[in-house]
């Protein structure tokens, strides 16, 4: 069953490089409360063995699968859209704002995990000074990433995900270090690229929806 693998990975996965002075890295799967959670939000939407699509994200934040564990998903919407209460305190990422528009969108949480499993260039993430650190953010932590980073796509991608095409969240740095991972170690045939969820909450607010609309489009690809 895919979610007893995802939860395995997310059980056992660890660093295997040290990191910066200064940086710190976010381990929800070390808290058992926070593994009991995502636990049950796996074993709800992947009870099965039907291949997903990949959506590739930076490295999650210290507000939504940072604490979660269930990435682009703050407290807020792991209640109220994936119907699974906690105890977090109910603080929003608006990342996982947009994403949750999205999957509405898209036909809700149960079409939309049926469809996507989402992962990240590293599906640990990091902080600094407090702050969310994405991991090309700092030049050791970008130099130092990639054999964990490939490690974990094969691992992943050996529970029969597609690999045909995959979903790169950001346009910018995240989808050419993605390029570069990609065109080494061949591990999708196509990459396609659409508006990072922070970029448009930050920056394009206004035009949220046609983004929505955007991410739509790029998902009838593989209908």
């Amino acid at each position: 069953m895919l979610a007893d693998r995802i939860l395995g990975f997310l059980q056992n996965i660890r660093l295997n490089f040290e990191l910066p002075p200064d940086v710190q890295v976010l381990y929800p799967f070390a808290d058992a409360y926070a593994m009991e959670t995502c636990t049950r939000f796996y074993q709800k939407f992947y009870a099965d063995d039907q291949p997903r699509y990949c959506i590739i994200g930076i490295n999650p934040g210290r507000f939504g699968g940072g604490v979660t564990g269930v990435p682009f998903t703050d407290p807020i919407r792991l209640a109220h859209e994936c119907g699974i209460p906690n105890e977090w305190p109910p603080r929003q990422e608006l990342s996982s704002v947009f994403v949750y528009d999205l999957v509405q969108a898209f036909g809700g949480v149960e079409a939309f995990y049926k469809k996507f499993y989402i992962t990240a260039i590293s599906p640990l993430g990091f902080t600094a000074s407090g702050k969310n650190l994405n991991y090309y953010d700092n030049r050791l932590l970008l130099q130092n990433i990639k054999p964990f980073s490939v490690a974990c796509f094969r691992e992943q991608l050996s529970w029969g995900l597609h690999a045909s095409v995959a979903f790169c969240l950001g346009e910018g740095t995240n989808f050419k270090y993605l390029s570069k991972l990609n065109n080494e170690y061949r591990l999708f045939d196509k990459i396609i690229a659409l508006p990072h969820p922070r970029f448009i909450m930050q920056y394009r607010l206004k035009q949220k929806e046609q983004y929505i609309v955007k991410y739509l489009e790029a998902f009838q690809q593989i209908e």
